[in-house]
Formats: structure tokens, sequence, C-alpha cells
């Protein structure tokens, strides 16, 4: 009982710590954007030319889905950063010093990520009320909307704080790459079972299999379809026919489905414990050089500062005040690109190739979103090498370090990034159109600078890594207006929005640097 309140206690500290921070307001933000956009029509569930009838059932299906399948992939990064939080500041020395042991430490950091996405479910579970009570079709029935945000939401809720816990304690997935794997964990998790005919995490399968069902029943004629699409229809457009839909059957069957995703958030918690470290500096690579300034013997320390001769600077001659701008976008250049294998090259080079060779544009418009998502660890470089190499007072002492060395490394994330979209924008040129050709330049514009202040700003880039991963996915693969920064095809252009948006980048990344310049 004793072991069970002091987990209580962690968990609940960890889970307030978070609750006072800015970043929950907008974690909450985000879950408010949701529900609006499934109040107003821009998230559609529908069976091909069916839509159920708005009643309790199919609304709290619609809101489920949207929670299940949206908040996995955007919860996963809001709390994928206690570990990394209690290494940075230091608490984690001190949790490591007591009796506490690495099962204990992973349960309770998954108990506070689950809490925190709890509060977000309940956000969204609100939202189905208010469209039951506004926009809804027949008599409200509490249980029924409650019961699969319950049985459904909150299992898959605990996958994905315990996947986030395990993502910061096993090696390779604690890095960078990680925010790019788990894109393509949650792919796995939300469509291999379906396919497979087994109980999937989001509980697409079942609301899918018992939707069907309905369909048949009247129209035995009917072909299969069934879909949840972000940023199109309007609510209040009904189709061409319409279907009672009354609710799932909560069977021991789909229960035990349930609970079998229980089970696998107790397993990712346990094989976290497996890889946690208790905080040993032996185990963080970045540590190694402090290790060695701590293990320094004081004596010989004071020794070599004694002998030190007193040093006079002078002011720089009016030579070395003169900036070799090209010279210095190149280096920015290799330092955005050093340690790449020539593997990474070879990929890198296809998907160039492949943007612009193939015909169809849908085609076209697949490859050269791969494109945009490879280099994800190379973008999140920029403005962060300062803080992550402990060399920003060296850098931030040089002439001129706002005038000179924040434009050369935005131009060489620029020159980078128009690299990569080459492709498109070659058969573009040659085809002459324009709307593409500004879309495709805005786009360019935007990846690096957005990459630049969120670095700037945080000091780390698994910030950038996580907003535009999951930014990549709803923009530029789902061909969102609005979010589509590239402009892959024409209803998703929006060029004007986004060079707004990379003004307003770039005017943050330099105030953010000008403020730190105040303090280096």
């Amino acid at each position: 009982m004793n072991s069970l309140h002091i987990l209580y206690q962690m968990a609940r500290a960890d889970f307030l710590e978070r609750v006072r921070r800015y970043s929950f307001l907008v974690t909450l933000a985000f879950a408010v954007y949701l529900g609006y956009s499934a109040y107003s029509g821009q998230v559609v569930l529908r069976l091909g030319d069916y839509r159920g009838v708005y009643n309790t059932a199919w609304l709290s299906a619609l809101m489920t889905l949207v929670t299940t399948t949206f908040l996995s992939l955007v919860g996963f990064y809001v709390v994928r950063n206690s570990v990394d939080r209690d290494q940075q500041t230091g608490v984690g020395r001190i949790l490591a010093a007591t009796p506490m042991t690495r099962l204990f430490y992973t349960a309770a950091k998954v108990a506070s990520n689950f809490a925190v996405l709890s509060a977000m479910v309940l956000v969204l579970m609100g939202a189905a009320i208010i469209m039951q009570l506004t926009k809804g079709e027949g008599a409200v029935r509490i249980g029924a909307l409650i019961a699969p945000f319950l049985f459904v939401v909150l299992p898959a809720m605990a996958v994905v704080a315990a996947m986030a816990i395990l993502f910061e304690t096993a090696p390779i997935l604690r890095s960078g790459a990680g925010n790019v794997i788990y894109f393509f964990v949650w792919t796995a998790l939300l469509v291999a079972p379906v396919q497979a005919s087994l109980p999937d995490m989001a509980g697409i399968g079942a609301f899918m299999n018992s939707m069907e069902q309905t369909v048949k029943a009247i129209d035995p004629a009917w072909k299969r379809s069934f879909s949840l699409s972000l940023g199109g229809g309007d609510f209040g457009a009904a189709p061409s026919r319409t279907v009672l839909w009354q609710g799932l059957h909560w069977d021991a069957q789909m229960l035990l489905g349930r609970i079998l995703w229980l089970g696998i958030a107790v397993g990712l918690t346990a094989l976290a414990a497996v890889f946690f470290h208790r905080f040993d500096p032996a185990y963080e690579r970045g540590r190694k050089r402090q290790e060695a300034r701590e293990n320094t013997p004081v004596a010989e320390t004071t020794q070599l500062s004694s002998a030190a001769a007193p040093v006079h600077l002078t002011p720089l001659p009016a030579q070395a005040r003169r900036s070799r701008f090209g010279r210095l976008v190149i280096c920015e250049l290799r330092l955005m690109l050093k340690g790449r294998r020539w593997w990474w090259y070879a990929v890198m080079a296809g998907l160039i190739v492949a943007s612009a060779a193939v015909a169809d544009a849908n085609g076209r418009a697949g490859v050269l979103a791969a494109a945009l998502l490879w280099p994800v660890l190379v973008w999140s470089q920029l403005g962060t090498r300062e803080n992550r190499f402990d060399t920003g007072a060296l850098m931030f002492s040089s002439p001129d370090p706002l005038r000179k060395q924040l434009p050369a490394m935005l131009t060489a994330g620029i020159l980078f990034t128009a690299a990569v979209a080459a492709g498109p924008a070659m058969r573009d040129l040659m085809a002459g159109d324009g709307g593409a050709i500004a879309a495709w330049t805005v786009g360019v514009l935007f990846i690096p600078t957005l990459a630049l202040a969120l670095g700037v700003w945080s000091g780390t880039s698994k910030t950038f890594e996580a907003i535009y991963t999951v930014w990549w996915y709803v923009g530029v693969v789902n061909h969102i207006r609005g979010l589509d920064f590239i402009g892959t095809l024409p209803p998703s252009r929006a060029p004007l929005l986004f060079i707004v948006l990379t003004l307003a980048l770039a005017a943050a990344a330099f105030a953010g640097r000008r403020a730190r310049l105040a303090y280096a």
C-alpha cells in the first residue's frame, strides 16, 4: 500500500509540474482544435454514399476515432520529454539516489503521461457532448456516449503513454530518429491489425465492421467503403443516403481485445524499465566531457590557473569585421551534413530523381512527401548546435553574430531544402506552372525557417522533429489546405498564408537569438 501511495505521489507531482507549463495550454488548445474540426465538419466519417444519423452512437464513434487516430500521434510527441526533463534538471540524479527501482520509475512516468493524455481526452469527450446537444438527432444517451471513450480511447492512450517512455529509454529510439520512427510504428499500429482482422489500438476495425454490417442489412449491393478524413466535407451537407447505427455491442470478446492493449501497455512499461539506466552518466555520451572535467584533481586545476599569465584582449582590426558570407554558408552546409553516411545520400538522391521522373501528379506528390521527411534530422539541427555542443560563448563572441551567422545558417538551410525538393520544381518550370512554382518557393523558405525558429527558442532538436513530423503527415500527406506548406496539389496550395508564417518565424528566430545574445 505504501508503494502505491509513493507511485501515486510521483505521478501526481510530475503531472502537476506539466500542467503549470505553457506547453500544457498548447496541448489543450490542440484538443479544442480537434473538437472544433469535428463540430464544424472538417473531420468526416463516411461509409461511401452513406453517413450515419447523428445520434449518440454515431457522434461518439466519430469523436472516439478522431481521438484515437490523431491523439495517438500528436499525444506521443506531447508527452515524450519526461525522462529527458529529469535528466536536464538534475532531478533524475536525486531520484537515482533513492531506493526507487527502475520499474517503479517508468510506471510513475507512464501514469503521468496517461494523466496528461486523459486531460485531452476529456476535452474531446466534452466536444462530443456539445455536438450531441447542438447538432445531434435523437435523445442523448450518456452511457452509449461515454463507453467508447472508456473501452477504446483510454487503453489506446495507455499504450501511447508507455510507448513514449520506451522511446525515451531504449537505444536509438531515444535519439532524434525516434521521433521519425514512431510515425511508422503508429502507422503500423493503425493499419496492420485491421488488415489482419485483429483488435487494433484505435478501434477502427470494431467500428468499421459494425457499421458495415448495418449498411449491408439495408443495402446488400453496397460496396465496402469506410473513411475518416480531416479537412474536407460539411457537417450539414447530407450525403445521398443515411443509415441508423445503434453503436457497438460490448461483448466479452470485444472487451478482451481492449484488455489486451492494456496488457501491451504494461509490457511496454516493463520493457522501458529494462533499458532505463537510472541516470547513470556512464550511459550518457554527451556527459563524457563533463565527467572528465569533474574527475580532474582540484590541485592540478588550481596549479594550471595560477600559472596562467594574464591576458589582455585587443579590439579586432577592421579587416576582421568583414564577412565572407559565401564561405560561411558553405561551412554551415558542411555542419548540417556532417556525419551522414553514403547510403543516406543514396536514398536522398533516389528520392530527388524519383520526384522528378514520376509523371502522375499524385504519385509525384507522394514521392515528394517522402523526400521531405527523410532529411528531418538535418533540418532539426538549425539553431540548436550552439546549445547542444556548448559553443554558444564562442559563436556569440564573434563579430556581429546576429547579422552574419544567423542569416548564413538560414541560407544554408534554404539551399539544402531547394536541393531536396528540386525534382518537382524542374517539372513545374518546364510546364510553366506559376502557382506550383510559387507554392514550392514558399515551402522551401518555410521549412528551414520553422526549424531555425523552433531551434533558437527551444534549444533542442526534438521540438522541430515532433512538430514537423505531425505537420508533415496532416498537411503534406493528406493535402490539407492551410497546412500543406509545399502545395503538392493545386487544391491544397496556400502560398500567401505560408509566406506570412515564414516572415513571422524569421522574426521570431531573430528575436530569440537577440535575446540569447543579451544573456550570453
